[in-house]
């Protein structure tokens, strides 16, 4: 990774956090949506956790380049945009964000960007609030407003990956149409079982019915895999029973 392209991620910075398993889990959710860069400060059980490899599920690169901090300050301190993620602070005036207006300025603006995550039972305190540029709070329930840290990790990551052209887990695997002389084998493939069994009568519907199959093995699009399942299907359905 580049340097560039590392200053385009934003980096996760989790403050005093309390169990090992919620770091792993953190973990887990940036690498999901392409972030890498983790930094603790002052994790209240220390650094490295025996508890954390296991709940990351495998993103066990965030872990091994996790750094630790004392403080905020010296965590953020080579940070140009600090998002606070936490409800509305009394006596702290902040721009206050949703997810998706943060991502959009960590997308647009130039320089390191932080999301800032507090300890898992309380939350950022009023002073590390301080620290930052902005709030970012999501809109939740207000008679259920209660989120771990894992979740919160996650939905910030989401929102900034929706415009980092990640790669779609799915896209590698989709593979394109079946060429038109395959879809022909495979209708002529259906006509040549069903002729025989008078699936055509009467013959003044012939035309008519040959149409509406047509239509039907046409229309989902068929990639060159599902046309040889189906017409394997057909070769079996062709054959005599076994005994």
């Amino acid at each position: 990774m580049t340097a560039e392209t590392a200053a385009a991620k934003p980096v996760i910075v989790l403050v005093r956090p309390q169990l090992g398993e919620n770091i792993g889990k953190a973990a887990r959710a940036m690498l999901n949506f392409g972030l890498s860069e983790m930094r603790l400060v002052a994790p209240r059980d220390g650094w490295p956790n025996p508890a954390a490899g296991p709940a990351a599920a495998g993103a066990d690169s965030v872990l091994a380049g996790v750094k630790v901090f004392s403080s905020l300050a010296e965590a953020v301190a080579d940070c140009e945009h600090v998002y606070a993620t936490t409800v509305r602070k009394r006596g702290v005036t902040k721009p206050v964000l949703t997810p998706e207006q943060a991502a959009r300025e960590v997308h647009a603006q130039a320089g390191r960007s932080a999301y800032v995550f507090g300890p898992e039972r309380s939350g950022l305190e009023t002073d590390d609030v301080a620290l930052a540029r902005a709030i970012v709070t999501v809109p939740i329930n207000p008679e259920f407003g209660s989120l771990n840290l894992a979740q919160a990790v996650i939905l910030l990551a989401y929102e900034w990956s929706k415009s980092a052209a990640l790669v779609q887990p799915t896209a590698e695997d989709t593979l394109p149409p079946a060429p038109q002389a395959e879809l022909e084998a495979l209708i002529a493939h259906f006509e040549t079982l069903l002729e025989p069994r008078g699936y055509f009568r009467p013959a003044t519907r012939t035309e008519a019915t040959r149409r509406t199959l047509r239509a039907m093995l046409t229309k989902p699009a068929w990639n060159h895999l599902e046309v040889r399942t189906m017409r394997g299907v057909l070769s079996a359905l062709g054959k005599p029973p076994r005994d």
